[in-house]
């Protein structure tokens, strides 16, 4: 009897992908992160890192790194709860807790990680999730896993959430919600989310991956920037993003934190990371912490941007971040017009669904405060090419 592998499905899925313009493909990074990158062979200005700040590569950073593997080495060995929860790991914890105003903070491997972890660890069955329609697939996924009710409202609709919030009863009530959209460059409204939080008793899990580093005081977040602060909120953040290392971190009151320890699978059953990108996380916080004129510098180029839009067809989206999006909405036409900056030197990432709607493709253009004016300026005239 002779068995076939069951791979012509695989091959037809990938192949229709291919037709509609949404196959995903790899490219090779053959430099570190900066403006200007090196891309098999080719060297581009890049506008599609979440480096927001410039640190990816930034000495200070590089030295503590290796400072850290000569102190720790390089793996940890163990989770944390086993062996590998080194002294670094302890310190970074409570500067992430003292940095972002909370009593308490937890360090995970990823954001996706810390996102599972947090939500099946504080809600399950006869329990109520209420989610933002736009949010992080790593939300979406931690909502469906925890086995609790799931509710969605339309994207930063504050009034339908309070008619959702009205209408459910007994158990838990956990919002989750990104801070800064990672699509679309716009804000949660977090002060009335929080306002519904304290009339319906809930919590309010808040994804700040995009926020931290780049808003609020000292780069503390989008809480900071809204002037925000309750026992409620559950605050998660990225550190591979504008700190410029890797993992993440969630920051709540000691009793949230000591549950996770406990029920958050994703800590629990993982190997800690390595100390040695704790000890290059400790020196990024002071970077940054410091950092208001590289935060005043993103800014005037966000600015000057959205102003080189005006009389180009295409449109960028509300927003005031480092994340802005110019929508195209035909899956092709986008893939063209990356292509098209491609072929000057320009690296912009073409967004399809299923990561965004159908109809909305786009391509999502993100500046860093180590970006220059010329930088943006050589961008807006290649996009003023590509329209003629």
């Amino acid at each position: 009897m002779v068995l076939h592998m069951p791979f012509s499905a695989l091959h037809q899925d990938l192949d229709e992908r291919a037709s509609l313009g949404l196959l995903r493909q790899r490219r090779m990074l053959q430099s570190p992160q900066s403006p200007h990158i090196d891309i098999e062979g080719k060297s581009y200005l890049s506008f599609c890192s979440n480096d927001y700040l410039g640190l990816a590569n930034h000495p200070q950073l590089i030295a503590a790194l290796q400072q850290g593997a000569a102190d720790y080495g390089v793996g940890a060995g163990a989770a944390h709860l086993v062996s590998g929860h080194a002294q670094v790991h302890h310190e970074l914890e409570i500067a992430l807790a003292d940095f972002v105003g909370k009593p308490a903070a937890l360090l995970f491997s990823t954001g996706y990680m810390a996102n599972l972890g947090t939500v099946q660890a504080l809600v399950g069955r006869g329990d109520t999730v209420f989610a933002d329609k736009l949010n992080h697939a790593s939300l979406n996924d931690a909502m469906q896993l925890s086995r609790a009710t799931v509710l969605r409202y339309r994207h930063n609709d504050i009034g339908h959430l309070a008619e959702l919030l009205e209408k459910t009863g007994s158990g838990r009530k956990l919002i989750i919600t990104d801070a800064v959209f990672s699509m679309d460059g716009d804000m949660a409204p977090l002060p009335g989310l929080l306002a519904l939080c304290e009339r319906h008793d809930a919590w309010l899990l808040v994804d700040d991956a995009h926020g931290f580093g780049v808003l609020g005081e000292g780069g503390r977040g989008s809480l900071s920037h809204f002037g925000i602060a309750s026992p409620r909120i559950v605050s998660m953040a990225t550190l591979g993003k504008a700190v410029g290392v890797s993992g993440a971190f969630v920051a709540a009151e000691q009793v949230v934190i000591d549950t996770l320890i406990n029920h958050a699978r994703s800590y629990v059953y993982t190997t800690a990371t390595p100390p040695a990108l704790a000890n290059a996380v400790l020196a990024s916080l002071h970077l940054m912490e410091q950092g208001e004129d590289m935060r005043a510098h993103l800014q005037r180029l966000i600015a000057q941007l959205r102003s080189g839009f005006h009389e180009l067809p295409w449109k960028l989206m509300p927003s005031n971040t480092a994340i802005q999006p110019m929508l195209v909405g035909d899956n092709q036409q986008t893939l063209n017009l990356s292509e098209g900056l491609s072929e000057r030197g320009i690296w912009v990432a073409a967004i399809r669904p299923p990561t965004v709607p159908q109809g909305e493709a786009r391509l999502r253009i993100t500046l860093s405060a180590a970006h220059r004016a010329g930088d943006v300026t050589r961008l807006i005239e290649a996009l003023h090419e590509l329209a003629r």
